[in-house]
């Protein structure tokens, strides 16, 4: 194989055994479907911990919420041990609090990032009605979510989301606001 198809090639898939998996990329859909169906096996196979490692910008929220609804229900009788490393950003870091609680592990160097809902969207004005009411209800879902998993409450995203800009937080702060639980 040349250095360029080596370069391109995919990662192997996780088999059964090692129970680990990855999200090293935006979450998108594909990526969505092989990490909801690693946790199908793993979950399937055994009640023994699986390893989710995150380094991911973010991506499409409702790929997000396919993969958080499922480690929601992995999750009640199979531990999901999270690691965020280097950065996790935007849809990624409902996936990092997302993990066993007491479990959720970060990088000592790693950088989260949260925001409000992101969307973009044209045409006639009924359909942008439309659309801004479904960005909302993405919004108002992201928001439970992460006060369910974390200790934000309401008031404190939305204090953090109205000011319009990415917050960025270091390992510590993660830990503080109950995104991560141990700093590695």
């Amino acid at each position: 194989m040349s250095t360029e198809e080596q370069a391109t090639a995919s990662a192997p898939e996780p088999s059964p055994q090692d129970r680990v998996m990855g999200l090293f990329q935006e979450v998108d859909e594909q990526k969505a479907e092989e990490i909801v169906y690693a946790l199908t096996l793993y979950h399937i196979e055994s009640s023994q911990p699986i390893q989710f490692y995150i380094n991911s910008p973010g991506g499409a929220a409702c790929d997000m919420f396919s993969i958080y609804d499922f480690m929601r229900t992995v999750r009640t009788t199979t531990p999901v041990i999270t690691y965020g490393l280097g950065k996790v950003m935007s849809a990624s870091v409902l996936l990092l609090a997302a993990g066993t609680k007491g479990e959720r592990k970060i990088g000592k160097n790693c950088r989260v990032m949260i925001h409000s809902v992101m969307a973009g969207t044209g045409g006639a004005l009924h359909d942008l009605r439309n659309e801004m009411k479904e960005i909302q209800t993405i919004q108002d879902l992201y928001m439970n979510a992460l006060c369910d998993e974390t200790r934000f409450t309401k008031k404190k995203l939305k204090q953090l989301f109205s000011q319009n800009v990415n917050i960025y937080l270091s390992a510590e702060e993660a830990v503080e606001y109950g995104i991560a639980d141990i700093i590695v």
